[in-house]
């Protein structure tokens, strides 16, 4: 063994003990005769003490260390000095008096500050990702990580659960997003894909008769990346036989709350989780992942700007759009330059403009609320009782700020969502150790695509419609509830699941409004509805995000800091430089021809 001890390990009931360490060079100080390092390993930094009086040749090889260099250092374990222990560090009631060392590697200067958190820029980080993962963040962060999917795999295990891998390579089948294919090479022209997730292949593992399945499952989306978005990602894939909504939300609900109250006991958990129905929530919050740590919720005032003579309001009523509203507290005394700053935030995210009604004086009732308190660019088209009527639904008082958006429900919902969660964050409303989970149910089993004029499954196609519905499949599909549901944290989707549909009959229904041929399913999903006839149990399952997860849990903003090799915004690897061009030889096996667009030609031809 190269070291005795990690360098973190190191406390005051070691002191008089010979150890042997092994790390990183993390910070070098000269103080007169004495030379100081920090060595650090993935558990922590210690301070290691070179006295020339002592160890003349350890101190002279010392010397000429630098940052990063990898050394293993002999020594005996001491008190530091009176007044110089640093109670910031747990291994700052003690050093380590070097008696020998020895230099295992050296280093290049790095490209930026491994011993510190300072900022750097995201692609020269993801360059040299080997690099930023020595930094004592990301190494939290991974080790945070790995911490969370053992609770995970330990909890199932104690549940009777059965942890089953599935194939990488599989058939390509519509999903939702496009799926990244590989091309064959024993079977020319033909492709394999790679999953989106292992919908189908759990739901056959149910139909195997395992009955309590998971896996901590790799999936692939060709997808436009976003913040919380990457072309792979990790979930915890689970599906159970012979249960209801109830059993599997119960089970989630349990994971989480230990898992939470084990790993991280600082966090604020609301508990038990709130279930809000699809509805309720889009009525409220205007989005299907509502951030539940603050108020500041929307009310639909259609029917009150109808009666206004605003033309804004009621051309947008005439024409089958909505009118809804939120009150900012306190918000009155915002400024014409703030205002303006809300309307562009509003526009920036969809909507045709943004009314505010500010209520100017001091906070208190609207009994005696008069026109000139009322500052609002539409206030010469609204009465006073039209404004106080307004004011109550939303539940404003005097000293508070109405903020109002007209338009098409789905693009009123979404800005007015952006412009709640903005507002939530300059108010500081959301306290960010708080974790507010919510179940949303009762989703709509389909969403009609205006662009193709078909109908698309919110979810996917597998889940199953509530039983009172299926008698609307074929006549009334946009009235069919299913029975999925989706856990929700702080905003942020975390999971999504459903009872699945377990009969060869009602699938291929639900495939034949989703405008698949008879054919089609066959060839597509000839497999799951074959297994179908032979026996297949009522079963239903979700699917957590464990990137997402770990992104709520330590309030990161970008799930990229999450995952130890991500790629970038644009789905790039800056580290090994992929995606790349390949051999002609490779194309050759697996009879392929390119046909690229000019522009990739030429970087094509760029590199080689």
């Amino acid at each position: 063994m190269l070291k005795t001890i990690s360098c973190g390990d190191l406390r005051a009931e070691h002191v008089g003990q010979d150890v042997t360490l092994a790390g990183w060079v993390h910070r070098r100080r000269d103080h007169g005769a004495l030379i100081f390092i920090d060595v650090r390993d993935r558990h922590g930094t210690v301070q290691v003490v070179f006295n020339p009086e002592t160890a003349q040749e350890a101190h002279a090889t010392a010397e000429n260390f630098r940052n990063e260099w990898v050394v293993q250092v002999n020594g005996e374990v001491t008190a530091r000095p009176e007044g110089s222990e640093n109670p910031d560090l747990p291994t700052g009631a003690v050093e380590v008096a070097a008696t020998s060392v020895t230099v295992l590697n050296e280093s290049k200067t790095p490209p930026f500050s491994v011993n510190d958190n300072s900022n750097v820029d995201e692609l020269l980080r993801l360059q040299y990702r080997y690099l930023d993962l020595r930094r004592a963040d990301m190494r939290d962060l991974m080790i945070l990580r790995h911490r969370v999917v053992k609770f995970i795999r330990d909890f199932l295990d104690k549940r009777d659960f059965l942890e089953i891998e599935t194939p990488i390579l599989i058939k390509s089948t519509p999903e939702g997003a496009r799926d990244y294919l590989v091309p064959s090479r024993l079977y020319p022209g033909q492709f394999y894909a790679l999953p989106q997730s292992p919908q189908q292949l759990k739901q056959l593992l149910m139909v195997s008769g395992f009955e309590r399945y998971f896996q901590i499952a790799r999936c692939f989306r060709d997808e436009d990346p976003r913040a919380d978005r990457q072309p792979e990602h990790t979930q915890l894939d689970l599906e159970m036989s012979f249960v209801e909504e109830e059993d599997v939300l119960q089970l989630i609900e349990e994971l989480y709350t230990e898992m939470i109250q084990t790993i991280m006991p600082e966090k604020k958990l609301v508990t038990p989780f709130p279930r809000l129905t699809y509805a309720d929530s889009i009525a409220r919050f205007g989005t299907d992942k509502p951030d539940l740590r603050f108020g500041l919720e929307m009310s639909d005032i259609s029917d009150m700007a109808a009666d206004t003579e605003f033309r804004v309001f009621t051309s947008t009523v005439e024409n089958g759009g909505i009118v809804k509203a939120f009150n900012a507290p306190g918000c009155a005394s915002f400024s014409r330059r703030q205002v303006d700053g809300l309307i562009d935030f509003a526009k920036l995210n969809g909507a045709m403009g943004l009314v505010t009604i500010a209520l100017n004086g001091e906070p208190g009732p609207l009994d005696d609320l008069t026109q000139e308190q009322i500052r609002s660019a539409a206030a010469r088209f609204l009465s006073v009782d039209q404004v106080r009527e307004i004011a109550n639904r939303v539940g404003a008082r005097i000293g508070d700020m109405i903020l109002i958006i007209a338009g098409q429900e789905k693009t009123t919902n979404f800005a007015l969502n952006a412009l709640r969660n903005e507002m939530g964050a300059r108010l500081e409303l959301a306290d960010p150790n708080e974790l507010d989970f919510c179940f949303v149910v009762d989703f709509p089993l389909f969403e009609y695509n205006e662009t193709t004029e078909r109908w698309d499954a919110m979810h996917h196609a597998f889940t199953s419609p509530k039983n009172d519905d299926e008698q609307y499949l074929e006549s009334d599909p946009a009235r069919v509830i299913a029975n999925c549901y989706d856990l929700v944290a702080n905003g942020v989707e975390l999971a999504s699941g459903s009872i699945r549909i377990h009969t060869a009959e009602l699938q291929e229904r639900v495939f034949a409004v989703l405008g698949y041929t008879k054919e089609q399913v066959r060839q597509r999903f000839g497999q799951l509805l074959t297994a179908f006839e032979y026996g297949a149990p009522p079963h239903g399952g979700i699917a957590p995000g464990i990137d997402r997860l770990i992104m709520v849990l330590t309030g990161r903003d970008n799930i990229r800091d999450v995952i130890a090799f991500p790629k970038t915004q644009n789905a790039v690897d800056p580290l090994f430089g992929a995606p790349d061009v390949v051999d002609q030889e490779q194309l050759d096996e697996l009879h392929l021809k390119l046909n690229l667009p000019e522009v990739a030609e030429a970087k094509a031809g760029a590199n080689g």
